[in-house]
């Protein structure tokens, strides 16, 4: 058994590299460009230190539960539509990624996106892992790699991105991050709208003092759980 799973989200053939997307650029800055990363750089490399025994502990515990490696690696859309691999705790059935477009009926939430609060793929530990938010924190090692920064939108899946308008692509022109105003607001309980405005919100108004914001109201958001499923 290995300990990651290299087996990425089947996708339509046109979905398969992410599209050429219209994008309203935002000013950027080398300055904004500068602290961002160091934010990045310093707390991320904090955060996956004190994250590494929690990581493991979970690691052993899906392996006792469920089939399959540990770690699931799946391609996401990043900054200008450019692909990478994330990295997650999995969360569901060994070959659940096979079942995505199956499902795609029963979804919850209205736009693009698959999210169901009683997942039937997801492993026994599964729904804990994802209402402690656990699952995401091999994400920082994305943040030292630099495809990911601490906040920003969320990393969609390249079969959602083929059916965004030119409004919601607009999310693609930064980095996507592992928490952001959509995580503090209510993640699955917020419309896809309102998740589109907010990142879009975001994308006009980042600053060092306002990340850093987001980083520490989104402890007792985890916490909460609020809309986390």
């Amino acid at each position: 058994m290995g300990l990651i799973d290299l087996t990425s989200e089947p996708v339509a053939r046109a979905a398969a590299r992410p599209p050429l997307v219209a994008l309203e650029p935002r000013v950027s800055t080398a300055r904004t460009d500068v602290w961002k990363r160091a934010i990045d750089v310093v707390l991320g490399t904090f955060f996956l230190i004190i994250s590494v025994p929690i990581v493991i502990v979970a690691s052993v515990a899906i392996v006792l539960v469920s089939h399959g490696a540990p770690i699931f690696v799946q391609q996401r859309v990043g900054k200008n539509g450019k692909p990478f691999k994330m990295f997650k705790l999995r969360t569901m059935v060994d070959g659940a990624h096979l079942l995505h477009d199956e499902l795609r009926h029963l979804s919850e939430v209205d736009g693009p996106v698959l999210k169901i609060r009683k997942d039937p793929r997801l492993h026994p530990l599964g729904a804990f892992l994802r209402k402690t938010s656990i699952d995401e924190l091999p994400n920082f090692l994305n943040v030292l790699f630099g495809d990911m920064s601490l906040v920003g939108p969320r990393p969609p899946l390249p079969c959602e991105v083929v059916h965004y308008s030119e409004y919601a692509c607009r999310r693609l022109s930064v980095k996507p991050g592992i928490t952001g105003l959509w995580q503090i607001s209510g993640r699955s309980n917020v419309s896809f709208d309102e998740w589109m405005r907010l990142d879009n919100l975001y994308i006009d108004t980042m600053t060092p003092v306002g990340d850093l914001g987001i980083i520490l109201r989104t402890i007792p958001a985890v916490i909460r759980g609020v809309g986390a499923h």
